[in-house]
């Protein structure tokens, strides 16, 4: 973390009550501002909670987050994809995963138009937090100290992610 973010973080504590009612995702990237090829889904969290297991419930529905290094994915070093663990949409291609040392599984980029933001206060100081853009879940923090040249790090809980090896056939995008 950078520390003119850390104390600037600190500059806004009076503004918290104020942000926290008006914090929305969007669907653009910070950077580029592609819009998604697909229909975001308006799933009641109560049919998520019934197809997902309660720690992938809770990181992807309630923005919990996952212990360091208990996911398997931080091990996975096969080509392929990682989708989203509720509706599939695939998020990640292998080919940007990388070791960052956080004991997250961590990418230098999403595949475009996949991912909505929004700014996250809750240590204080604000993050970019990213989102599944089709059923809303909760996948990680966009950090700016990841490998040049996009010097993006994007940590995400493992849970909230599945990977389809290179070759296997990706599931169909859950309704």
């Amino acid at each position: 973390m950078k520390r003119r973010a850390f104390i600037q973080g600190f500059a806004l504590l009076p503004a918290l009550p104020l942000l926290g009612s008006s914090l929305t995702l969007s669907a653009a990237t910070p950077q580029q501002g592609i819009a998604p090829t697909f229909t975001p889904l308006d799933k009641p969290h109560a049919a998520w909670r019934e197809l997902l297991s309660p720690q992938a419930y809770a990181v992807l529905f309630e923005e919990d987050t996952e212990r360091a290094g208990s996911s398997p994915l931080n091990q996975e070093k096969r080509p392929g994809t990682y989708i989203c663990a509720a509706c599939y949409l695939p998020l990640f291609d292998s080919q940007h995963k990388y070791e960052s040392g956080t004991g997250w599984p961590s990418f230098t980029q999403a595949i475009e138009g996949h991912t909505a933001f929004k700014r996250d206060f809750k240590l204080i100081f604000p993050r970019t937090e990213y989102h599944c853009a089709r059923c809303g879940g909760h996948q990680g923090h966009l950090f700016d100290d990841g490998p040049a040249p996009r010097n993006e790090r994007w940590c995400n809980n493992g849970v909230a992610l599945k990977f389809v090896a290179q070759g296997e056939t990706l599931p169909a995008l859950r309704n």
